[in-house]
């Protein structure tokens, strides 16, 4: 132990709650860490004019007051590199899974400063997600912070995880944290993402239900640190935080525990702060910087619906749009249950392919009239043909808008798809039988005319020949299919 002085070692006033209130520290940082006397570390998260308080990273039951406490000099830090990528670490980075030591290349501070307005490009680039109404009417785009909200139990994190499981093959690194999930949860997405060889481009951080409020709090910001050392080397990541309104809570735990004044729903006044400085470290920077990105999905849990809480309101107004998951439309079976009307991606079409833009163009504008005419009819009137047609193609769209969890689609085929539904190859098709039809004719241009595919996916746009060919092939098979199945 060092010589005792006062500005690099301090005392223990009171250690209560996993937090300590240490004097003498007079040059600490904030974020700084620490060391106890037992070996125990921390941070530093609290300065006042006479003492600092700290928040500890295990149990205080070995620490007492009267006990030294030595700075270190550092911002806390966590390792990060290409070795992270298959494993589940803890928000200090140390493994949680039985794969032995961890593989690094350097340490990265956990806090870091947002990229400039002159570091950055606009987004221009999608993210395929392979969710047909995500990437045909809330396209979301590389360096993009896009907010997943709703209810609990209405498919949050099953968005999330699709999305990283679309990322194989398109060279994107994704890290997933967890914040106050229970370990059979994390455990179910390690091992979906294993069968299905995701786990080789993803890092799991994880800080489950029992961990201390301070590992709760760390962890967002450790995955934000794992994802900029390969932003800075010019990849492109995906980054969940699942979910954002257990990291504020936990950070008001210990903002309550550290006698901060308590404010709106008794969080602190600096809780925007908590989650802006983190989004806005996510971003496309420019070809001068390297040209890597950042796109950020954080969730955020509502109750009952009730997006005017506080934390939801924060978060909305950080990121760049929302996609709203609704309870009523999941119990109904419409899955994703996303709320067309009330999600927005305010990137919008900038980052969406020429060829998407062709066959989704219209859609919400198609389906607020079919939710506007169906709230009407309900009243019970006689409707007249093109009221009915409103309303009967509608109720296919929401059909085809239908997806199954681990069951992403291609480019190529969410755009065949998206056509059908634009051009009314389906017109005679029972809504029941919507999802049969889709498949079906897909499988038939993959199977019958593969040149088709590779135009789409080449091209990424649709030319007026290719149009005409594939509207044709589908009203073909639209005959066929009627006869088949309708009796």
């Amino acid at each position: 132990m060092n010589k005792y002085n006062a500005h690099t070692q301090g005392v223990v006033l009171s250690i209560s709650d996993n937090i300590a209130l240490v004097s003498d520290l007079l040059d600490a940082m904030l974020g700084e860490l620490v060391f106890f006397a037992n070996g125990s570390s921390g941070m530093v998260l609290n300065l006042l004019e006479n003492n600092v308080g700290i928040i500890l990273f295990a149990e205080s039951r070995f620490i007492d007051p009267g006990d030294i406490v030595s700075k270190s000099g550092k911002i806390a830090q966590v390792p990060v590199g290409d070795g992270l990528l298959g494993r589940v670490v803890s928000a200090l980075g140390e493994p949680l899974d039985d794969l032995g030591a961890l593989s690094f290349s350097e340490y990265r501070d956990i806090e870091a400063l947002a990229p400039s307005v002159m570091q950055r490009s606009s987004v221009d680039t999608p993210l395929l997600t392979g969710i047909k109404v995500i990437d045909g009417l809330i396209p979301i785009g590389r360096g993009q912070r896009e907010l997943i909200i709703g209810d609990r139990q209405t498919g949050k994190t099953a968005l999330a995880v699709d999305t990283i499981l679309n990322q194989k093959g398109q060279n994107v690194y994704c890290v997933y944290v967890a914040i106050g999930q229970k370990n059979s949860s994390v455990v179910q997405i390690v091992n979906t993402l294993k069968k299905r060889e995701a786990l080789d481009y993803t890092t799991i951080v994880l800080s489950n239900a029992s961990d201390l409020p301070a590992r709760q709090y760390l962890a967002p910001y450790s995955g934000m640190a794992i994802a900029e050392y390969w932003l800075h080397q010019g990849k492109d990541v995906l980054i969940v935080f699942d979910d954002l309104s257990k990291h504020a809570i936990a950070y008001r735990t210990i903002s309550l525990l550290l006698r901060r004044s308590p404010g709106r729903e008794a969080y602190p006044g600096d809780v925007f702060y908590l989650h802006s400085r983190l989004l806005e470290r996510a971003a496309k920077l420019n070809k001068e910087n390297g040209g890597g990105s950042i796109t950020a999905l954080p969730i955020v849990e509502t109750q009952s619906g009730d997006i005017s809480a506080y934390i939801p309101t924060n978060v909305i107004s950080i990121t760049d749009g929302q996609l709203f998951l609704q309870t009523d439309l999941f119990n109904s079976g419409q899955r994703p249950a996303i709320d067309v009307g009330l999600s927005v991606s305010r990137v919008g079409s900038s980052a969406q392919y020429q060829a998407m833009k062709q066959v989704a163009g219209s859609l919400k504008i198609e389906l607020a009239n079919f939710k506007e005419l169906q709230t009407f009819t309900q009243f019970g009137s006689d409707l007249d043909i093109v009221t009915k047609n409103i309303i009967e193609h509608g109720v296919k769209v929401l059909e085809v808008l239908k997806q199954y969890q681990y069951l992403n689609l291609s480019f190529a085929d969410e755009v065949l798809e998206l056509f059908a539904s634009k051009n009314r190859t389906f017109r005679d098709v029972h809504p029941h039988d919507i999802a049969r039809y889709c498949y079906e004719v897909r499988t038939l241009i993959k199977e019958k005319h593969p040149e088709i595919i590779e135009e789409i996916n080449r091209e990424k746009k649709l030319s007026d020949v290719l149009s005409k060919r594939i509207k044709t092939i589908m009203l073909r098979f639209s005959e066929e299919f009627i006869k088949e199945y309708v009796s």
